[in-house]
Order: C-alpha cells, then sequence, then structure tokens
C-alpha cells in the first residue's frame, strides 16, 4: 500500500449512522469548525489591538471569548473524526468553509470590534443551527448535544456584544 493510498484508507464506520449522513454532518460541523476557529483568530486579534477608554472591561471580555472558542475546535474537530472524516485544519480550508470574514487588516475602533464580534456569534449559531436538522435526522445524539451547546454559547455571547453596543 502507498503512503497516499494508506492516508485515505479507513477502517469502515459501524455506529448506525450511515455514511451518506455522517459526511453530510461531517460537512456541517466542518464549516461551523472553519466559522469557530476565524472567530477565535478575530476575537484574539482585537483582544490584542482593543484600545480606548473600555479597554480593560473589553480586553478581559474578548479574552474570556477567545478562550471559549480556543476550547471549542478541538471537540468539533473530533466529532468530525468520530463520524470516520478528516476535519479541516488549514487557513485555505477554514477560509472557504467559513460563513464569517476574516478580521480587518487594520483594527477597527473598540464599538466596532464589538459589534464586528456580535455579527460573527450570530453567524456561528446560523451554522450550528443548520446542522442540527441532519443530526436529528440521522439520530446522531452527540452531534446534537455539541451544536445545543455551541448554540448557547454564541447566543448569549452575542446577546452580552448586542447590551454593550445600546445607547
Amino acid at each position: 500500500m502507498t503512503k497516499a493510498t494508506a492516508a485515505t484508507a479507513a477502517r469502515p464506520v459501524n455506529i448506525g449512522i450511515g455514511e451518506e449522513d455522517r459526511a453530510a454532518i461531517a460537512q456541517g460541523l466542518s464549516r461551523l469548525l472553519a466559522d469557530t476557529y476565524t472567530l477565535y483568530l478575530t476575537t484574539h486579534n482585537f483582544h490584542w489591538n482593543v484600545t480606548g477608554p473600555m479597554f480593560n472591561t473589553l480586553h478581559q471580555m474578548f479574552m474570556q471569548q477567545y478562550t471559549e472558542l480556543w476550547n471549542a475546535v478541538d471537540p468539533i474537530a473530533e466529532r468530525i473524526r468520530s463520524l470516520g472524516h478528516w476535519a479541516p485544519g488549514s487557513y485555505g480550508q477554514f477560509a472557504a468553509l467559513a460563513a464569517i470574514a476574516d478580521a480587518p487588516p487594520t483594527p477597527p475602533k473598540a464599538l466596532e470590534m464589538a459589534r464586528i464580534l456580535q455579527q460573527g456569534h450570530e453567524a456561528v449559531a446560523r451554522t450550528a443551527r443548520e446542522v442540527f436538522p441532519l443530526a436529528a435526522k440521522a439520530d446522531d445524539q452527540p452531534t446534537a448535544d455539541l451544536l445545543t451547546q455551541r448554540l448557547d454559547v454564541h447566543e448569549k455571547a452575542a446577546w452580552m456584544l448586542r447590551s454593550l453596543l445600546e445607547e
């Protein structure tokens, strides 16, 4: 067996979810992973570069958010692998899969950072919600549980950021 064949050869996955459903769920989770990683990078960037009168508040909030996002990428990737598919892991793959844009090249003002992150959390929540029917159809409880947890985190973060932006 060649090295390329060995890399693509896999033992059959027999977990009670058919290949077609596993592939669809893995594709959806790959989009969720790309969104999560992209939002992580943007949030960490803003943590480093925030300035102004709200510096301490936002610096701390962004640190809490990027830490949570960082801790989320591994379980998402491992669920993809549990379904018998490869997890994306390059910037190119993430850029192609993500529904959210990369951070702007020049850091924006503090409140614009909060607005960008609020919209990012809402976008990640929408991606997670799109995968939910696939998991439900396949009776895939572990993925449904993961998605429920992600929805809770992103909807709460978006609410907190929206609240910060109110006048």
